[in-house]
């Protein structure tokens, strides 16, 4: 498979509406914020206040989710997943850049991970209780319902050939009907993305976008060079959101970090997280408890981090170090419960001399 770049295309409309003077003086730092995708976000960047950023924004969230949301039911996915479109044609692929570029990204992560990382997992994510059918824990494990789910799990289940082969000709088919993808692991770092490149488009080179913790920032907030930080939070289930293990620099990169401890449920003792195995079905649960990855954009290191949840701390920690894009920072738990910490060369520079651990 060859590798594919993804792409972001502005609205004319939108882009003239609030571009700004390419020379914009470094005032002070600005700050937007609002809602998507279940979360919040929220966008820093050091000039001048631009009158309507927010409605951009806001607008270009909206045209995503409206590709990729599974929980819309007329966006673009839910429609392909619930049948009401068997197959995608190319004139409606190219309409739908969003939804195109987390596809393209989703098949190149889907191959670098041996398809620990597999956007036809939505099935099993249903089954389990955290997709986007009515919430409900699983009391009672019905194993054959599994194995008839793991028919409709694996990317031989949908015909992409065609839009790696032949851009031109790009259509998107599935072998059965029960068959769905879901691009939630890469669509909050997507969306991170495209907002930063929306901000490089109005001349702004100074900031830092924040969807939900997927973070990417460029620059610095313009005090002495002073840099973009983000804190990695305490992978414990009563730890309190602002908690953080550590915190790190963040200049001209992207991090997102996976972890069970907070997406879960708990029936007769028994822990099921949000990350399912695509391989056996059923949720992932080891000793390792976040996977924070670095990467050039927020895409990519949100679906290496859920990669690394699947994958478990050693084979994880194997996998990034083969990645020359890509760090880890990994946090575990040991067989009495204590917390420990493992990072690649390139993430242990960016960490304190003393850590929290």
């Amino acid at each position: 498979m060859k590798t594919i770049s993804y792409f972001f295309l502005i609205p004319l409309a939108v882009l003239f509406a609030c571009r700004t003077d390419d020379s914009m003086p470094l005032t002070s730092i600005q700050v937007i914020q609002g809602e998507t995708m279940g979360t919040y976000y929220k966008v820093s960047y050091l000039g001048s206040e631009i009158t309507g950023l927010k409605t951009s924004v806001d607008s270009l969230l909206v045209a995503l989710n409206m590709e990729v949301s599974t929980y819309i039911p007329d966006a673009l996915i839910s429609r392909f997943n619930h049948g009401d479109l068997h197959a995608i044609d190319a004139e409606t692929l190219q309409g739908a850049p969003h939804f195109l570029a987390n596809l393209e990204l989703a098949l190149k992560i889907a191959e670098a991970t041996s398809e620990n990382f597999n956007p036809t997992i939505m099935p099993l994510v249903n089954y389990w209780g955290f997709g986007y059918t009515s919430k409900h824990p699983v009391t009672a494990i019905d194993s054959a319902k599994v194995d008839s789910l793991m028919t409709f799990v694996g990317l031989d289940k949908i015909d992409y050939d065609s839009i790696i082969v032949a851009p031109s000709a790009i259509q998107l088919d599935k072998e059965y009907p029960g068959t769905q993808l879901d691009f939630s692991a890469i669509a909050k770092g997507y969306g991170v993305d495209l907002v930063a490149a929306y901000l490089r488009q109005l001349g702004i080179n100074n900031y830092f976008v924040d969807i939900g913790g997927e973070v990417v920032a460029k620059g610095n907030k313009g005090s002495n060079d002073t840099p973009w930080r983000v804190g990695i939070a305490i992978p414990k289930e009563d730890a309190a959101p602002t908690e953080m293990d550590v915190a790190i620099p963040l200049i001209d990169r992207a991090v997102a970090t996976s972890g069970n401890y907070r997406n879960y449920y708990e029936v007769n003792g028994q822990k099921f997280s949000h990350t399912i195995n695509p391989f056996t079905g059923y949720p992932e649960r080891s000793n390792l408890l976040s996977a924070s990855i670095l990467a050039k954009d927020c895409a990519t290191a949100d679906g290496f981090a859920t990669a690394c949840m699947v994958l478990g701390l050693d084979a994880a920690f194997e996998l990034i170090n083969t990645q020359p894009d890509l760090e880890g920072y990994f946090i575990y738990s040991d067989d009495e419960g204590l917390l420990h910490t493992k990072a690649t060369k390139g993430f242990t520079s960016l960490l304190p001399e003393q850590e929290a651990f």
